[in-house]
């Protein structure tokens, strides 16, 4: 269980930190804040989205020198409460990020919805390539014009629709605790 929650922890941050900035003119906003996971999807089988009981905790983004992004979020491990911290690096092409030394790769694609991004996201988990996508969004209610544009993004990079998780949402524990 241990392994899955840090899993989530890592992907999810892999998936923050390429969320930093839009595509194109909107690359000036200030990302930084509060944002919530909305769903998921993946074109390999993700162990903990078979766990109805997995939530996830609002992340903080916090805008860095040179237009980096650093991703923070808590998770309870073994009923001990985890801080979670990554930073994602810009890359020279707007709207993209790398994390883990560059072996992930985020791209940042603007929702529709003003609240919302989709972050789409390749690399390594567990020795495999993976690929996922991510929606993110300001607010922890889910909007169904935005998740209806994540499952039509999702499919057009080839993930399947059943693959899509949608989490509970709940609130940041304190590291330390339990």
């Amino acid at each position: 269980m241990k392994t899955l929650l840090l899993t989530l922890g890592l992907s999810l941050l892999a998936a923050l930190r390429a969320q930093t900035l839009p595509v194109g003119d909107e690359e000036n906003q200030d990302a930084s804040g509060t944002w919530y996971l909305k769903a998921t999807a993946a074109d390999k089988e993700i162990p903990w989205t078979k766990l109805e009981s997995v939530s996830v905790t609002p992340m903080t983004i916090k805008t860095l020198a040179g237009g980096h992004l650093e991703v923070t979020f808590t998770v309870l491990i073994g009923g001990q409460c985890r801080q979670i911290s990554t930073v994602l690096e810009k890359t020279a092409e707007p709207g993209r990020y790398t994390a883990h030394g560059g072996k992930h790769e985020v791209q940042v694609l603007k929702s529709q919805d003003e609240d919302h991004y989709i972050l789409y996201c390749e690399g390594v988990m567990h020795g495999q390539q993976i690929r996922m996508a991510k929606l993110v969004g300001r607010y922890p209610e889910v909007n169904v014009d935005a998740l209806q544009e994540f499952e039509q993004v999702a499919a057009a990079r080839g993930l399947n629709a059943d693959s899509i998780f949608i989490p509970k949402q709940r609130e940041a524990c304190s590291p330390g605790s339990d």
